[in-house]
This record gives C-alpha cells, sequence and structure tokens, in this order.
C-alpha cells in the first residue's frame, strides 16, 4: 500500500486533483465546486440533498424535516460532501467526502452510528446489499471496507477503521456500486476503466478474486447504475462518462452489449457548444427506463433498455421549461414512480451567492393497469411535489428562488461542473507546490 501511495505521490497524472492550483490560492480545496446532490430512500420515505458541507434530509411520511443527531459535536461535516447513499434496504444512509469522514447513518431515527477517518478525500462510496459493510473509494485509487454488526439503531456509535479491498491505482474512482445479488463490487475511474471484482466473504481480507473488466469508454467514466432483471441476478450494467455515451455490459464476462451515443442527440438542446458529457444515469426499477443527466441538457434524456435484445435506444428528452434547470444529480426509489432531480453546487464562482440548490421531480413511471391510459413523463409543478413547499423549503433552503439570481448562479453551476469534469494537466513546478500545500497527505498513525 505505501509503495502504491508512495507512486501516486510522485506526481502520476492519472492521480492528478480536480482543480489547478496558484500560488496566490491560499487553498486549492477551497475553490473547488461541490455539486448538490440528490439520494432517496428504495421506498420513498425519504429524500436526502447534500450541498457543500450541509446534509438536508426530508420525511416523506410524517412530511417534516429530519432532524440529524451525531454525537461526536460540532458540524456533522466540516467540508464539501461529495456522495451519499442510501442501503438496498434504506435502513442505512451514507455521507463522505473531502473532511475525509465517512458517515453511516440509521435511517430510523437519523441518528449517526459510525465516523470512519479516510487516509484521503472521499469520491464514491457503497453499501452491501446485507447492510453489513460499506466501502468508499478515496482520491488516489483505494477502495476501503468497514464491516458493521447487526444493529437497531440504539447502540453507541461505533469506532470503525477501515482496510483496503482493492485498488486502481492511483486512478481517481468516480463510482463505486454492488450489484442486484450482491456478489459483486464494480467500480470505475477517471482512466476508461470498470473492473467487476467478487465481493469476499470475509471482505476485511481484501478482494482478490477480479471477474472482469468492462473497456470500451474512450474518457473516464462518471457513473454507474444497474438494471435488475429476472433472468440475470447480477443485474445488467450501465455506464456514462466524458466520451458522451451511455454503455451496456455483461459484468460477467466484460462484453459490451450496446452503446448510445447520447451526444449526437441533444445538441440541439444544449445550453452551449458540445458539452455533452454525461454527468449522472439513475434506472427506473419499474419501468425499462434510464434517466441521463448531460452536462448542459436543459432536462434529462430518457433511454429505453429492451433486455430481450440487450439494446439501448433513446425514449425521449423530457426538458425543464423556463429555467435554466441543468440537473447535477438524479435519484428514484424502488416503487415510487417517481424521478427526482437536483441542480446546484457550493463554492460558486461567478455569482452573488456562494451556494444554490433547486429540486425538481419528474412523474409518469409508475406501472398501471393494461387498461389505463399510459402516462408521459412529465416534470411536476413545486405545488405538486410531494412534500410540497415544506420539502422545497428544506431541502432548497427556501421555497421560491429569484429569477435572476437563479439564472446567474445557474451559468456558474455549469462552467463549474464542465471545469470539475475536465482532467487537469500541471507544470512541474505547479505539480511540486500541489504536492507540498495539499492536504491529502498520509496520516501518521
Amino acid at each position: 500500500m505505501d509503495a502504491r501511495v508512495d507512486e501516486c505521490e510522485r506526481g502520476d497524472s492519472n492521480a492528478q486533483e480536480d482543480a489547478p492550483m496558484e500560488e496566490s490560492e491560499q487553498n486549492n480545496k477551497d475553490m473547488e465546486v461541490a455539486p448538490a446532490l440528490v439520494s432517496v430512500h428504495p421506498t420513498q420515505s425519504s429524500v436526502a440533498v447534500a450541498l457543500g458541507s450541509d446534509l438536508r434530509v426530508f420525511n416523506l411520511l410524517d412530511n417534516s424535516a429530519v432532524s440529524l443527531m451525531d454525537e461526536s459535536g460540532g458540524a456533522y461535516h466540516n467540508d464539501s460532501i461529495r456522495c451519499i447513499k442510501y442501503g438496498t434496504n434504506g435502513k442505512l444512509f451514507v455521507s463522505a467526502g473531502d473532511d475525509k469522514l465517512v458517515k453511516v447513518w440509521s435511517t430510523d431515527c437519523w441518528r449517526c452510528i459510525s465516523t470512519v477517518v479516510s487516509e484521503k478525500r472521499v469520491s464514491a462510496v457503497a453499501i452491501s446489499n446485507d447492510g453489513l459493510h460499506v466501502c468508499f473509494a478515496d482520491k488516489f485509487g483505494v477502495v476501503w471496507v468497514v464491516d458493521l454488526p447487526g444493529f437497531d439503531g440504539t447502540e453507541a456509535s461505533l469506532n470503525k477503521k477501515a482496510v483496503p479491498l482493492l485498488a486502481h491505482y492511483c486512478s481517481i474512482i468516480t463510482s463505486l456500486d454492488f450489484s442486484p445479488d450482491g456478489r459483486f463490487i464494480v467500480s470505475a475511474d477517471r482512466d476508461f476503466k470498470i473492473r467487476v471484482t467478487v465481493f469476499p466473504k470475509k471482505p476485511l481480507d481484501g478482494a482478490h478474486e477480479i471477474q472482469s473488466f468492462c473497456l470500451g469508454h474512450t474518457e473516464f467514466v462518471s457513473c454507474l447504475a444497474f438494471i435488475c432483471t429476472p433472468d440475470s441476478p447480477q443485474g445488467i450494467l450501465v455506464s456514462g462518462g466524458g466520451d458522451s455515451t451511455v454503455r451496456m455490459w455483461d459484468i460477467i464476462s466484460g462484453s459490451l452489449l450496446d452503446t448510445c451515443e447520447v451526444g449526437t442527440k441533444v445538441e440541439s438542446d444544449a445550453t452551449e457548444g458540445n458539452c455533452s458529457t454525461v454527468t449522472n444515469i439513475c434506472t427506473i426499477p419499474e419501468c425499462s427506463l434510464i434517466a441521463v443527466a448531460i452536462q448542459s441538457l436543459r432536462g434529462i434524456m430518457l433511454l429505453t433498455c429492451d433486455l430481450p435484445s440487450r439494446t439501448l435506444s433513446v425514449a425521449k428528452v423530457v426538458s425543464i421549461v423556463g429555467e435554466n434547470f441543468v440537473p447535477t444529480s438524479l435519484g428514484s426509489s424502488i416503487s415510487g414512480g417517481l424521478l427526482w432531480m437536483v441542480t446546484g453546487a457550493s463554492k460558486l464562482r461567478g455569482s452573488d451567492i456562494s451556494s444554490l440548490s433547486r429540486v425538481k421531480v419528474v412523474s409518469g413511471f409508475k406501472k398501471s393497469s393494461p387498461n389505463a391510459t399510459e402516462q408521459e413523463p412529465a416534470v411536476l409543478a413545486d405545488s405538486e411535489i410531494p412534500g410540497g413547499a415544506k420539502l422545497l423549503e428544506k431541502l432548497q433552503g427556501s421555497i421560491s428562488i429569484d429569477e435572476k439570481v437563479f439564472l446567474a448562479a445557474a451559468d456558474a453551476v455549469k462552467t463549474a461542473m464542465c471545469n470539475l469534469l475536465i482532467k487537469k494537466q500541471y507544470s512541474d513546478e505547479k505539480r511540486e507546490f500541489r504536492k507540498r500545500t495539499r492536504n491529502d497527505k498520509k496520516s501518521k498513525q
């Protein structure tokens, strides 16, 4: 492990951080934009939004804002949150990011049951299907695992130490997910690779069996999601990336099943240029649709997955009319029939406000009876969103946002997202300066 970290610290271009540093910047990390994130409970009983270091949760069952409990004291996170995720059964929720803290929450009482300290900043998280292990990836391409005993939400907070599970050798891991049957953990990185690893029976001993590599993207892989099928318990993997494609994979063999060139479908809808990087994808369990967020698309693209033929095709584009709404994150539940979207970011430059989040919901995904009229996906008005004004006030920070402020901030979000996704190259002098001043140095035990 030390040799691998040392190799990274010598300045391998694959391990570059996400934003350039100038000597006039006292802390480069403070200038890195943090996109707003959304995650939905599997049964849609709650919705969570992360904006900067702020974690906001709304309970849809009793229509109230959630108060988080953390016995560690102080802020829940003291730097930008980069990843949030519910577990498969909804009992656990994980948040992590630039403060190098991985927090595991019990969703029954929304109490932090464990805080794990990472050696590096965290870029992705995943929870095993049985809820017994939390995995997270750091900025140097190492995936770590923490074991969690069974709990009922009343135990004292657990002090757990993470151990290395697997590594991508100095390539930043962008996404992490478990297969529907829990047999595999899938990791994607900035160097076009998707790795499928057998999740071992004893994860604390490391994961040494690679099932396959899914190779085909020609730019970084930004996101992963699974389609569940009756005949494939391991699921069908879909991925999006900087090459403006959504790809479908057989994870057992690593075979590429189909490619959908989404970039060529959105040029007329793009807000500027040809910014068609796929920033997020979300499968909608109740139908064979995949929602795709594209860097400059004001709305989402829906893809149809034909399971018998294993093919992808564009179904339609759902546009956000009248707003410069480019989603930064998507989320859905198992049975809610809704797609949740958020746009926004913190640490914005070029705007009068430092952070912004705006929540939208698309309906029309519920399975209907054979004789019922088929619903078309449609963007709900704010008054139609579950939770209504209370939810918007909690997750957005305010019920309404001034149009001029939103337009200015939305432009800043778009520019920042573009810069965030571009892989930076540095001169030797700047690289050495970054190494001297970065906050990711390995802590002494």
